[in-house]
This record gives structure tokens, C-alpha cells and sequence, in this order.
């Protein structure tokens, strides 16, 4: 579980459980990193604990949920959304363990409704349509841990150790070498004045690793050198155009029934198509709650 920032990829905490943890409990204990940040998760996340650790942490978050949570309305809004409290199973609405929530339902391109939860409850400082389409950057952390997984990492690879210590150990270094390449990304963005998306991960990564090889000692002089010789090969290809809108299909990794042979369980390459440019989202405010 790793708290990421979406605009530069780069990772600002992570926790490692156990198989028979969940993410929510990993979640919790991140908080103290993201003290003035606005947090954006998914609808596995919403909790009365979590939200809590948050709030406490100073950070603001912005939650997408299922329809049964927070889903009865204390006051409605003039902009159309409403606050409600989140509790704890088998608590009633006043229960004082609750929390108050902002509710903003939405759709896309005319889509399923979308509900976001949010502890920004003032709709005049925070207009529900900008936090709407503010949600959509989450998938921002995605990309993130494509860099790590399938870059850097190596597609259908797997960790190398077998032990629990070491198996903790070597997630921590992949993330330690992210967070340096992203630093690295970030300063070639700032020398340039382009957004850091116009940065390829994989061109940073292989100069990287073919420099790397080359190093025959850590002193700040050679580390300084090659920094420097890195930001000029990878200059040469900055991308510093308007970036596309484009999305691709989404694949679940499992197998279509427990009994499968381990065959099963690899993912099908061969039926994936190719990201497509797509025009940009119509987010429209749910119509039954404006009225």
C-alpha cells in the first residue's frame, strides 16, 4: 500500500502487510505522511476509523463509496450535493461515533452514478464539479505502479526471495530506486518548464541502468557526473507537447474458476488492444439530486 502523488508518480510512504491483512488496515497508518495533502481513494478505503486518522493527520480526502454508505441526507446543498454521517455497523444516524461527510453523485458520459465522499463540505470554496473531475486523477497512482511492476520491476516477474524479511526488504528497494528515478524525472521537468508526464519513466530508467553499470564508485563527484550526463541524454527526447487523452480496456487478474490448471492464471497478452485516443469526459451532476 503505498500513499502516491499523482502529478509526479512518486511514492510518499508505503506499508507492507500480510496476505491476510487487508488494504484499509494498511492504509490507516500512512496518514501521518499526508498531513495538508487532499487524499483520493478508491471505494474499497471508506471508514470511520480511516477517516478519522486522516482528519487527525491534518489531510482532506476524497473517497469514492458504494451506494449504501452515508446514504441518507442530512441537509441538501445548494449546489446540489448533500451531507450525511458515516457510522459504524449497527450505529444509527446520530450515533456521535459517526463522521459528517459531503455526498457528491455524478456520471460520466451519461454513465453509472459515481459517489464521492469528501470532508471539504463548503460547495461555495469547493465547487462539486471540480472535485469530480479532480477523482479521476487517482488513476494517476496506476501508472505509478505500472513504472514499478512492469518497467522497472520486468513484465511476469516475480520477487526473488522466498523469505518473509527478505521479501519485505526487496519491495522496499524497488520503491527506494522508484523514488529515485522520479526525483530524477522531476528535476529534468523543472529544468525544462514542462509537466513531468512529458518525461518518459523508461527512457530515465534505461540510461539509468546502462550508466549504472558503468559506475566504479559512489563519491559525490561521479554520482554528480553522471546525474548531470543522464539529464542531457534523456533532454533529447523530453516530450513537451499536450498530452493526449487516451484510455485502455481494464483486466482482472484471476483465473475464470478455482479449479483452473496454473495455465490459467496468466494473463492473456494476446487478446489486449492497444490504448486508443479518446475525446475529453462529460461529468454531469447527478440530475434527481440537483433538482
Amino acid at each position: 500500500m503505498t500513499l502516491t502523488e499523482c502529478g509526479t508518480h512518486a511514492q510518499i510512504d508505503a506499508a507492507v502487510g500480510g496476505f491476510n491483512g487487508g488494504e484499509r488496515e494498511l492504509a490507516i497508518p500512512l496518514a501521518v505522511s499526508a498531513a495538508g495533502m487532499l487524499v483520493v481513494m478508491d471505494r474499497n478505503f471508506p471508514g470511520v476509523a480511516l477517516w478519522k486518522a486522516y482528519l487527525e493527520a491534518g489531510a482532506h480526502l476524497l473517497l469514492r463509496a458504494r451506494s449504501p454508505v452515508a446514504h441518507r441526507p442530512v441537509e441538501h446543498l445548494a449546489d446540489g450535493t448533500y451531507s450525511a454521517r458515516m457510522n459504524l455497523a449497527g450505529q444509527k444516524g446520530a450515533h456521535p461515533g459517526g463522521v459528517l461527510v459531503r455526498v457528491i453523485e455524478y456520471r460520466v458520459n451519461g454513465g453509472e452514478v459515481v459517489r464521492l465522499l469528501t470532508d471539504l463540505l463548503d460547495p461555495v470554496a469547493y465547487p462539486a464539479a471540480e472535485l469530480a473531475a479532480l477523482y479521476r486523477e487517482r488513476w494517476e497512482a496506476e501508472s505509478a505502479f505500472r513504472q514499478i511492476k512492469t518497467f522497472q520491476r520486468g513484465p511476469a516477474e516475480v520477487l526473488r526471495s522466498g523469505d518473509p524479511a527478505l521479501v519485505r526488504q526487496e519491495v522496499w528497494a524497488h520503491l527506494t530506486v522508484h523514488h529515485c528515478l522520479t526525483r530524477v524525472v522531476m528535476q529534468l521537468a523543472d529544468d525544462n518548464g514542462i509537466d513531468p508526464d512529458r518525461v518518459s519513466f523508461v527512457k530515465v530508467l534505461k540510461h539509468a541502468r546502462r550508466s549504472v553499470v558503468r559506475q566504479s564508485a559512489n563519491t559525490p563527484t561521479k554520482i554528480k557526473k553522471f546525474l548531470a550526463v543522464l539529464a542531457v541524454k534523456v533532454r533529447r527526447k523530453l516530450d513537451n507537447g499536450i498530452r493526449r487523452l487516451r484510455e485502455a480496456d481494464r483486466h482482472l487478474k484471476r483465473p475464470d474458476s478455482k479449479y483452473s490448471s496454473k495455465l490459467s492464471y496468466r494473463i492473456n497478452t494476446r487478446d489486449r488492444r492497444p490504448t486508443r485516443r479518446i475525446t475529453a469526459k462529460v461529468i454531469t451532476l447527478h440530475q434527481p439530486i440537483v433538482q
